[in-house]
């Protein structure tokens, strides 16, 4: 990104609040690396969990343990409301384990009800069946769970990033930059869309 189109961007998405949903067994680098990208941006970044505020949620790099981060709003807490985006990382425990917390699977279906963006990656899109969003969308993921997808009604292609209205998917930490970018286009809209004061009478 150049500098003159950062700054813009920066003056652009500053006060954005994007949560991001996740649980032991995160894929870290999912986390971490839009995280970053994201604060650099100006976005307020929360991470929302299944996990009570204060306790920690353990990273993975692949199958080995990596670094604990902690967890700053409960799910019960959050309402889409107060977020401008959500985001799913993946590492298969993950959402293995939100698939199955109903307070989880109600925060996203509420941001698919109030067409707000969601941007998941990995196997971050398995948790969209539970919540009703996979069904005629198209969508990529990691490719093992691409017939859990189509079962639910999905079309799977094997893209870096798909973008299907306000839902956003890739297939793996090699698609971060794409991922990243594709977030960053849909909350720039948003921007635009909240400082258009519309017609005047």
């Amino acid at each position: 990104m150049g500098e003159e189109l950062k700054q813009a961007t920066v003056q652009d998405l500053k006060g954005r609040r994007v949560a991001v949903l996740m649980t032991d067994g995160v894929e870290q680098v999912e986390y971490t690396e839009p995280r970053k990208f994201l604060e650099q941006l100006g976005v307020e970044v929360i991470l929302v969990s299944p996990k009570p505020a204060g306790a920690e949620v353990q990273g993975f790099n692949h199958d080995q343990p990596g670094d604990r981060f902690r967890v700053e709003m409960n799910v019960s807490e959050a309402r889409p409301a107060d977020f401008d985006a959500l985001l799913l990382p993946g590492g298969e425990r993950n959402p293995a384990e939100l698939r199955k917390n109903q307070e989880a699977i109600r925060f996203i279906k509420e941001f698919g009800d109030e067409d707000k963006p969601i941007a998941a990656i990995c196997h971050g899109p398995w948790p969209l069946i539970e919540a009703g969003i996979a069904e005629s969308k198209h969508l990529t993921s990691w490719p093992e769970i691409q017939d859990d997808l189509k079962q639910a009604g999905a079309e799977w292609t094997d893209d870096e990033v798909v973008v299907d209205g306000k839902l956003i998917t890739s297939r793996k930490p090699a698609d971060i930059p794409a991922f990243n970018n594709a977030l960053m286009k849909e909350l720039m809209v948003i921007q635009q869309a909240g400082s258009d004061p519309g017609p005047t009478s």
